[in-house]
């Protein structure tokens, strides 16, 4: 196969996402009355998709699922169904957002470091594949799993180290996730429990995600296959069949250029663990935001600018409501910045130091800082790339802002075609949330209140 058949995109279409921001904002998804949009490209997530299958060897059994934590929306989640994708979950919400989009239960995972008694219980019975994730909670799911039909593994923590984001690497020394394998005994108490639990499968591994370099995942790989080999060598017979690898490829934000590629990672795993792709396991997989993320983007109105201190700043629509990691950590998730005039064309002319800042009543909610961008205006729109996973399914409610609709696009057939895939939240919603229907609850306490 050619390089270029396993690689496939090499970048993002930038003048193609130019003319769907503008196609936007002429059909009035963003703008006067709908200050933010999330706009994800159906084409480009089925292409990811694609890339993802054509980088793994076609005689190894795999079974890619998609982590639904980094587009927790039903429809994206149905349309990955179509393809034959699973789910990975880590909750009640996202095991049943997973089986609404239409996921059979065979083909969804079920991950959480603090699972409870009712979710182990309804998981085994839908036959929900299940990674526990301490020697603890094996003894739970051998108290319920009956006749489950689930397969069933355990986490390790490989203890490899650290990425450049620690509060995105799950192998290190600390980890809250997995048996940790280092530790003193943990190895040995991992061959007694599968020795104990013969109805154990699988094992599961996960580096972590943005910040982790492809030798460290590899690694992480590694002490999987390891511990595998030595299970089965210790039990006589091929006890473990199946190794979920996880996900984590890490995404690049610098630029529209797609690196590493699925292809890259792959091409890692060969080096750095022989013996993975030989057929001896059945593979899974856990990506999630290197098959969404540049796949989608913000768009929000400019509402004021002014000038503060020498620098100027503009308000926008795009904030930490939206964009909460961005916000709090800044360096370590930066986002560019595009800039579109008032009909959503690209705005050109002389750039000015700009701030990008958000609506939420606090100081610290700045998107980009002293970035040099064309000069905005009042009814320009700013557009926030890379941001199709976890921007659009984890809203911050804080100021107790609406969630804004998100809508999909595709431009197969020529022309921008938009479907609507989650609807602006309305205020009586945010009331609901809120407890309004609960607002004379505690006026009874006024009755015997001291200050009366």
């Amino acid at each position: 196969m050619a390089s270029s058949e396993v690689t496939g995109r090499r970048s993002i279409d930038a003048a193609r996402r130019d003319r769907v921001v503008e196609a936007a904002v002429r059909a009035g998804l963003v703008g006067p009355g709908r200050p933010a949009a999330g706009l994800v490209d159906a084409d480009g997530l089925l292409e990811s998709v694609a890339e993802l299958r054509r980088a793994f060897p076609p005689d190894v059994p795999v079974l890619h699922t998609f982590a639904a934590k980094a587009a927790a929306l039903v429809p994206v989640l149905g349309l990955l169904a179509g393809t034959g994708m699973g789910c990975e979950v880590a909750s009640p919400g996202e095991l049943a957002q997973a089986l609404a989009a239409g996921f059979p239960p065979e083909r969804i995972v079920l991950d959480s470091p603090a699972k409870t008694r009712a979710e182990l219980a309804g998981a085994l019975a839908l036959g929900v594949a299940v990674n526990a994730d301490n020697l603890a909670e094996l003894e739970r799911i051998d108290h319920l799993r009956g006749e489950s039909p689930s397969v069933l593994g355990l986490r390790i923590n490989p203890q490899v180290g650290e990425g450049t984001i620690g509060a995105m690497s799950t192998a290190s020394a600390t980890s809250k996730f997995g048996v940790p394998l280092r530790d003193p005994g943990a190895r040995q108490a991992v061959l007694e429990a599968f020795a104990a639990y013969p109805w154990l499968s699988r094992l599961h591994v996960h580096v972590g995600s943005q910040g982790c370099s492809l030798e460290l995942i590899a690694a992480g790989v590694r002490a999987a296959f390891e511990l595998a080999e030595e299970i089965n060598a210790v039990a006589g017979y091929a006890q473990v069949t199946g190794l979920d690898i996880g996900g984590g490829l890490p995404v690049n934000f610098d630029d529209d250029e797609i690196r590493p590629s699925h292809a890259d990672y792959v091409a890692a795993l060969r080096e750095g663990v022989p013996g993975l792709f030989d057929g001896g396991y059945t593979l899974v997989t856990e990506f999630g935001r290197s098959l969404t993320a540049k796949n989608g983007f913000t768009a929000a109105v400019v509402e004021y600018v002014k000038d503060v201190g020498g620098r100027r700043i503009a308000l926008t629509h795009a904030g930490a409501h939206l964009a909460t990691r961005t916000v709090f950590m800044p360096e370590s998730w930066p986002l560019r910045i595009g800039v579109h005039d008032p009909g959503g064309r690209p705005k050109t002319g002389p750039s000015l130091v700009q701030d990008v800042a958000g609506p939420c009543c606090f100081a610290g909610d700045v998107v980009a800082r002293a970035r040099e961008l064309p000069e905005l205006a009042p009814g320009d729109v700013v557009v926030l790339y890379d941001t199709g996973g976890y921007y659009f399914s984890t809203p911050w409610s804080y100021n107790s802002l609406a969630r804004p609709a998100v809508h999909a696009f595709t431009t197969r057939g020529g022309g921008v075609r938009f479907t609507e895939i989650r609807r602006e939240q309305t205020v009586e919603e945010i009331l609901a949330e809120s407890g309004a229907e609960h607002a004379a609850a505690l006026l009874p306490l006024l009755e015997a209140a001291p200050c009366r």
